[in-house]
């Protein structure tokens, strides 16, 4: 049977097929998204509450508590991590990946439904949940400044006029204003006057509460016009509340102006956010889990000129990052790297076959393979991102190898004097089985691939349907199209000598003669080769330079806003002194982002990589050494990555948590881990987010006599509240926003402890009493926030790799540790994020290749039916993979996943070159009546050429992966070192071992018959 023949005879209609397959592949290919990886994103949901001036041990058993408790009974959810810190709770919530993200968001919505019974009744407004991930980096960051208008008006523009019409952006999960700068109306009292008046706070408050209102009054109706009912009940303005009479004395009325100051602020004065050094109102878009990056931020950036236009003049807009840039940068590189792979591997076929007419048939069949697959890409619903575009690099050695091994073979012919017709149907007919035993091989190669668990499963699905889909297109086009151009094209030429033919020939008559050796040769390869899989340092993913920092400062648990403001000022000057630094951007103060006053959050982008010079840890560890003459405060930095796999905000890259059914377990082990992580050479920069230092007031009263003067612990709480909470008491509405009326105390009396004299308290008789008459007043350490994990405390320490070592040998050090401490039962340790990702990953890495190696065993099984023949192909498999290892180790990689696909490519690249040997050498042995040495030994000589040919094409492919130093280099080297390694080692060793091996099996099989044959005649 000759599946070409039709093809071959009919070349119009091939022909035709062939423009079809093509134009298909180009029209998807414009409709094509863009990213930077495959978006296989965990379904996340963050839910924040704010509730100005409480503790943070009010916020978790008022806020968090009760939300956790209905969240938890969600079907689907993975994980539930929480923060409750000074007037804030932030609740992230993991799905399962298999949960659709607006199921997951229904879910979430019923269930703060469900819990709006259980919280404060004051609370200034409900839960408002995003679908977003906190430890996602935004896609793009605006900063809005003007030289002339205050911040609070500008920030009402950014919220009214951007990040409204942004957030309705198919795609933005959530679009968060820093700077603290929200239009408000601040009532600073003073106390004192207050109570000579014979009033408390919480009179005022009652009074500018009913003074301000905005509700519905009706209408007139009569015989024939209609009068709708309006008032002056609302206040709006600073000046009209300086007015409100709040008592009479003496029968003159006693103005709000005349016992505290009435101005125009910001709603919260502790926020502040910076654009290099200026302040601004900063804007930072994230999008929602699984939204391509690319898409997102086209759209924004074509709505942005519109909402430009609505601003006054004196409002500066600017792009301070936008991460497309680097992903633009890194997809087209990988494009580059994927055209001159083409070009190498065309160069090869032309040095072995020195036929022009043999470049133009793969110049045509390699592209044509590659476009094609855009068809299905399309279909699939994928996209052009590093992984897929790293597949079709790589598939331009495999294409390449299937029109090598059809042209070279129908090439043999000619030169053997046959006509090219002839020549085309006789060598598709005798090479057709073999290439579809090579693309059955490859694809059940791929298949262990497909059924990888977790985000690193899903995340090379795409990669290998894309790889698969395009063996099989070259595939069709070897036997079709190729045959078909052969027989049109080539024509005959005087072999060229081969001196390395030679050279082989005489080599090969000598192996055959030492065959014990070269046993003893595959033997040692394979020892050598799991001692390596043993000591090569184990990473998840690469490193990579996408040019963006990620900072947080940590300054002490006691510091004051101003101070912590003031230092923060102090390492924006020294960052952006560096050469390297393009811009950046700061934040202080507590919101949905940043939970603890005592740190900070920077974004630093650095210039382009053809400008600095430099990669991104070398500008690290520099700005590292100049922020530390800053004193009182630390700087974490971390390279912002295009795979984000966690859920959590950390100060460093890799997360560890101590979770504990009670919080004293909690802290006490995380200083016992902390501590003995300190003296870990393999981590620095270790972190905690334990932050159990804070100052606290303790006001203790005596109950028995607060009961006698008529007096609540509720009475208590909301004068605390009114003078140091910045108290939300009225709001005022309007037609675009809403905004707050803030009560409290005089500035000056907000710094110490001493204000607490000037607070009095009405009894149940109206007679006012200071607070210190029936109070205690001290002074005791507490936690600035806290961490839970699945409802239980927890804590995490963040780490990153010092310089030399793997995670591996991070993650195995910290596990020491946790075998050397006496920790009790009932608390739980566990990496976090991308480190669990990867302890997950390397626990399957030995059964992900060994079922890689029982597929293709079966799958040649049933091709050759045989049991023996599929062990003779896959004993090319330890000297590929010790190869990718001692490369590996040369170059100072780690073996990280993508390290790893590389060396399960190479089971497929390297079976190749034996399925050649093998599938020839058994049709002589069938055809020709040739003994099993004589037809291995031909097969070898006549298969060297095909062979030689296909490795260095292999190797070509992947050398731009290997060598390349464009944007996104890193994540894609460890595949190309692995595979040229691999195959340079493997091409040296298997040209001699498989044919050994062939023989060795073929002596044991005939051994085995004689035996059976023996015992037969018995």
């Amino acid at each position: 049977m000759n599946p070409s023949r039709i093809f071959i005879l009919r070349p119009i209609a091939t022909s035709l097929l062939m423009v079809a397959l093509l134009l298909a592949g180009l029209f998807a290919y414009r409709l094509l998204p863009v990213s930077a990886l495959p978006q296989v994103d965990y379904p996340i949901i963050r839910v924040s509450t704010f509730f100005p001036g409480a503790s943070p041990e009010v916020m978790t058993s008022l806020i968090t508590a009760p939300l956790e408790r209905q969240f938890g009974q969600m079907p689907g959810l993975n994980q539930m991590t929480s923060s409750s810190a000074n007037g804030a709770s932030l609740i992230t919530l993991q799905f399962n990946l298999d949960m659709p993200l607006d199921i997951a968001e229904q879910e979430v919505q019923a269930a703060i439904n469900a819990a709006s019974g259980f919280l404060p009744s004051d609370l200034p407004n409900p839960p408002v949940y995003n679908k977003v991930n906190p430890a996602d980096a935004p896609i793009m960051t605006l900063a809005l400044t003007s030289k002339t208008l205050p911040l609070p008006q500008v920030q009402d523009f950014a919220e009214t006029r951007f990040a409204q019409r942004i957030s309705q952006i198919k795609g933005v999960g959530f679009v968060n204003i820093s700077g603290g700068q929200r239009k408000a109306v601040r009532i600073q009292v003073n106390p004192t006057k207050l109570a000579a008046l014979g009033l408390t706070l919480e009179d005022l408050r009652a009074t500018i509460d009913s003074a301000n209102s905005n509700q519905a009054k009706g209408s007139f109706d009569g015989k024939s016009i209609a009068y709708t009912i309006n008032a002056n009940d609302q206040l709006l303005k600073s000046e009209d509340y300086r007015q409100i009479i709040v008592a009479f004395r003496n029968d003159a009325p006693v103005r709000l102006q005349d016992v505290a100051n009435v101005i125009d602020g910001a709603e919260n004065v502790n926020q502040a956010a910076w654009y290099n050094q200026t302040q601004a109102i900063i804007l930072n878009i994230q999008r929602q889990p699984g939204a391509n990056v690319i898409e997102v931020v086209d759209s924004i950036k074509t709505l942005l000129p519109k909402l430009e236009s609505t601003l006054p003049n004196d409002v500066n807009v600017t792009i301070v990052a936008d991460r497309t840039n680097t992903i633009r940068a890194s997809v087209k590189e990988a494009q580059i790297e994927m055209m001159i792979a083409i070009a190498l591997v065309v160069v090869i076929i032309f040095l072995f076959l020195r036929n022009a007419s043999a470049i133009f048939i793969p110049s045509i069949a390699v592209p044509l393979s590659l476009i094609g697959t855009f068809g299905m890409m399309y279909l699939l619903d994928f996209s052009l991102n590093n992984l897929t575009i790293m597949a079709l690099t790589i598939a331009t050695g495999f294409v390449v190898d299937d029109a090598i091994v059809m042209i070279e073979n129908i090439s043999r012919h000619i030169e053997m004097g046959e006509k090219p017709l002839d020549a085309a149907l006789k060598g598709a007919k005798q090479i057709g089985f073999t290439i579809m035993s090579l693309t059955v091989s490859l694809i059940a190669v791929m298949i262990p691939l497909l059924f990888m668990q977790d985000v690193v499963g899903r995340l090379f699905r795409e990669f290998a349907i894309t790889l698969s889909v395009t063996v099989i297109i070259s595939a069709m086009v070897s036997l079709t199209l190729t045959p078909m151009l052969c027989a049109r094209l080539l024509s005959h030429n005087e072999t060229a000598k081969q001196p390395i033919l030679g050279f082989y020939r005489r080599s090969l008559t000598w192996v055959l003669n030492h065959q014990g050796l070269m046993l003893g040769v595959f033997i040692l390869t394979l020892l050598v080769m799991t001692l390596f899989i043993y000591t090569i340092p184990k990473g998840f993913f690469p490193l990579q330079d996408t040019g963006v920092i990620q900072g947080i400062s940590e300054a002490p648990a006691s510091i004051s806003f101003v101070e912590m403001k003031k230092r923060q000022v102090d390492l924006s000057d020294i960052i952006m002194a560096d050469p390297a630094v393009e811009n950046i951007t700061s934040f202080v103060g507590i919101d949905s982002t940043n939970m603890t006053q005592n740190t900070g959050l920077i974004q630093i982008l650095l210039k382009p990589t053809a400008k600095r010079q430099e990669n991104i840890n070398t500008v690290i560890q520099r700005i590292q050494q100049q922020v530390q003459k800053v004193m009182g405060i630390t700087l974490f930095m971390q390279p912002l990555q295009d795979i984000t796999i966690d859920d959590r905000v950390s100060r460093t890259q890799y997360q560890y948590s101590i979770t504990a059914p009670n919080l004293n377990d909690v802290e006490h082990w995380t200083n016992e881990f902390y501590q003995s992580m300190q003296h870990l050479p393999s981590l620095r920069d270790i972190a905690s987010d334990l932050s159990d230092k804070g100052q606290q007031t303790y006001i203790k009263f005596d109950r028995d006599t607060a009961s006698r003067l008529g007096l609540s612990a509720q009475t208590i709480d909301n004068i605390l509240y009114d003078a140091f909470g910045q108290r939300q008491i009225s709001t005022m509405y309007t037609q675009f926003n809403q905004y707050y009326v803030i009560l409290e105390v005089l500035p000056e009396l907000q710094q110490q402890q001493k204000a607490l004299n000037t607070l009095y308290i009405n009894t149940a008789s109206g007679l006012p009493v200071p607070l210190r008459a029936f109070t205690e007043i001290s002074e005791q350490l507490g936690p600035l926030v806290i961490h839970r994990q699945n409802q239980f405390p927890s804590a995490t320490l963040s780490f990153n790799l010092a310089a030399g070592y793997a995670l591996g040998d991070a993650l195995t050090a910290i596990e020491n540790i946790r075998e050397q401490l006496p920790i009790p039962l009932q608390v739980q340790t566990q990496p976090e994020g991308s480190a669990k990702t990867f302890q997950n990953a390397l626990a399957n890495e030995g059964w992900l290749v060994l079922s890689a190696i029982i597929v293709v065993y079966i799958v040649l099984g049933v091709l050759y039916e045989s049991y023996i023949h599929p062990l003779t192909i896959l004993s090319t498999l330890p000297s590929a993979g010790l190869g990718a290892l001692i490369a590996l180790r040369l170059f100072n990689q780690e073996l990280t996943v993508i390290a790893l696909i590389g060396i399960i490519l190479l089971i497929g690249i390297v079976m190749k070159n034996a399925i050649m040997m093998i599938d020839f050498a058994l049709e002589l042995e069938r055809k020709a009546q040739k003994q099993a040495e004589a037809a291995i030994y031909e097969a070898c000589l006549l298969r060297f050429r095909p062979i030689l040919m296909t490795t260095l094409a292999a190797m070509l492919g992947a050398l731009p992966l290997a060598f390349g130093q464009g944007m996104g280099h890193e994540l894609r080297q460890p595949l190309g070192i692995a595979i040229i390694g691999g195959l340079i080692l493997s091409q040296l060793l298997t040209l001699f071992t498989t044919p050994v091996i062939y023989l060795a099996f073929d002596r044991l099989q005939q051994t085995w018959q004689n035996r059976q044959f023996k015992t037969e005649m018995a």
